[in-house]
């Protein structure tokens, strides 16, 4: 993504379109009647967006030629690139013929293979990791032209207990207490023999993670978590970016094959086992992939709104934190095998997204000390209560939405932070009254509020909300706002699962050579998900399936 201010742009066709979180424009050159290049100027679009932006803007150069096939699973960033590509070329007066590429509607030969796995985020590359480092020879094929899923967007942390991290500060935690916590989050309909094995392996795999090179030795509270247990790089800085790059090199160190812009389109079976899949590539060519074992990783669907109201009517037109490729693809891949499925009405939405955008706020500036207050400047909930109970609170209020407030003290203490000042979500005033103008709330009441706030610090005590963690004190300049309000976060329900992770049927039979993990599953997390849990579970049954697939192999 280039600046304008430096490039140059004599010559080019400056064409531009209406993306998601503003205009996406772009600048053509042209020879001859053929476009030589395409850039991306900058914009606000997501880096998901961007990495669309760029595939298709390549394909329309090597084939001189808007008629490019949409990135699966990220159909509104494909179209939108193409809107302004297309209103750069009626600027230019030209008509395209495209170049005819030999390498296209090609049927290329099908591919043998031990493992293969179906999807790039955390779950996939854990799961290629592990079936890998076993001797096997991995395919991890990703219908989007990079890897990371919803993993690179998390912030908060990996909940895990008795971590030596956490003896380290002193901190006092058990699978035991994960356990009860999950089980409480999640209304007590979590699969209790999955969450047994979630937390008894969360401590098991932080240190698996850090032989890898990950860096977990920061350790904060999310909601719902009894003790400080979300474990994330030093500093507080955000999770996800660091743990997707120690997975994808640990991966390609592997020697697994990753093939990205590749969808899986078919289950290949035969009786009830599974044999292979069908895969589909950007340019239209179709070819089967047979493995011993199948692994599906391929996340939920969250940003997938017509399954999403199909669940929950009363989620209709809600926004997502979810990545473009989060479209429930697995759920219609499994139809004719009768895969049995589990929550799926179970969605959560998540309270703190900057408002009107889809940028999630992680719920470690809550457990760093920020509060929550309304338009009347008043606290309304305990802030580190469930996502759930939190979402409802600010659905209550007035304009369903909330303010979180925050001073200098709170803003150094987590890294994470920072991102979100240089994005530009954050109000900033050197005193409450000033901030509490500019966020249009009561400014008397806000500094009341404040006030009140302190005072239950000073006393370890808050005897509003019964907030357990209360820790800092609102008071040192300059101080932060945030405006949000709740958006489609997480997918509970899913792919039934054993503690093998391999897929069970209608019938409650296993189904063979065939295993799932991360947010395609249900069971897990219940009627609600702990912030923190989804990483612990991505990598812990990641790292199942891929034992489980293995083994299957023998």
């Amino acid at each position: 993504m280039q600046d304008t201010k430096h490039i140059d742009l004599k010559g080019k066709y400056i064409g531009e379109a209406m993306g998601k979180n503003g205009k996406v424009k772009v600048a053509l050159s042209i020879d001859d009647g053929k476009i030589t290049n395409i850039e991306i100027l900058k914009n606000k679009e997501s880096k998901m967006a961007q990495k669309v932006f760029e595939f298709i803007a390549k394909n329309v150069v090597k084939n001189n030629s808007l008629a490019v096939d949409d990135v699966a699973g990220a159909t509104r960033s494909s179209k939108d690139i193409k809107s302004a590509i297309s209103d750069a070329i009626d600027k230019a007066g030209i008509t395209l013929s495209t170049v005819v590429n030999k390498s296209q509607k090609n049927k290329l030969k099908d591919i043998y293979t031990d493992v293969v796995v179906v999807g790039g985020g955390g779950a996939g590359l854990t799961a290629s990791i592990t079936a890998s480092a076993h001797g096997a020879d991995v395919i991890l094929v990703e219908k989007l032209p990079i890897l990371g899923g919803n993993t690179k967007f998390a912030t908060g942390g990996l909940n895990a207990a008795g971590t030596v991290f956490q003896k380290e500060k002193g901190i006092q935690d058990s699978p035991q207490k994960f356990l009860e916590d999950t089980l409480k989050g999640g209304k007590y309909k979590n699969n209790v023999d999955l969450v047994n094995i979630l937390a008894k392996n969360s401590s098991k795999i932080v240190d698996w993670l850090t032989n890898l090179g990950m860096d977990l030795s920061d350790v904060g509270r999310l909601g719902g978590s009894s003790v400080d247990r979300a474990h994330r790089p030093k500093g507080g800085a955000p999770v996800g970016d660091k743990l997707f790059d120690t997975l994808e090199k640990a991966a390609k160190n592997n020697g697994v094959h990753i093939k990205i812009a590749t969808k899986a389109e078919k289950i290949l079976y035969d009786g009830n086992k599974v044999i292979g899949i069908g895969v589909k590539n950007i340019d239209g060519n179709t070819y089967n992939i047979y493995a011993k074992s199948v692994i599906l990783a391929t996340g939920g669907f969250g940003a997938n709104q017509d399954m999403i109201t199909a669940y929950r009517k009363d989620l209709k037109n809600f926004g997502t934190t979810n990545s473009p490729g989060a479209t429930g693809d697995a759920i219609n891949l499994l139809k004719d095998l009768d895969v049995a499925l589990v929550d799926m009405d179970q969605i959560q939405i998540h309270p703190t997204v900057a408002f009107n955008t889809n940028h999630l706020i992680t719920e470690a500036v809550r457990g760093n000390g920020a509060i929550l207050v309304n338009k009347a400047g008043k606290r309304f909930v305990n802030e580190l209560e469930t996502r759930d109970v939190v979402s409802q609170a600010e659905l209550s209020q007035e304009g369903k939405a909330a303010y979180l407030i925050f001073d200098e003290n709170i803003r150094k203490s987590l890294k994470a932070i920072e991102k979100y000042y240089n994005e530009g979500l954050l109000t900033e005033a050197t005193s409450l009254k000033n901030l509490a103008s500019s966020l249009e709330i009561d400014p008397e009441q806000l500094q009341e509020t404040v006030k009140q706030y302190n005072e239950y610090v000073k006393l370890g005590e808050d005897k509003d909300f019964h907030k357990k963690s209360i820790k800092i004190k609102i008071e040192k300049p300059n101080f932060y706002g945030i405006k949000v309000a709740p958006a489609v976060h997480y997918t509970m329900g899913g792919i039934k699962i054993n503690e093998k992770a391999q897929v069970i049927n209608n019938s409650g039979k296993i189904i063979k050579g065939l295993y799932a993990a991360g947010e395609v599953t249900g069971g897990i997390h219940g009627a609600n998900r702990l912030g923190g849990n989804s990483l612990t579970d991505i990598t812990v049954f990641g790292k199942i399936a891929g034992d489980s697939a293995f083994e299957n192999l023998k």
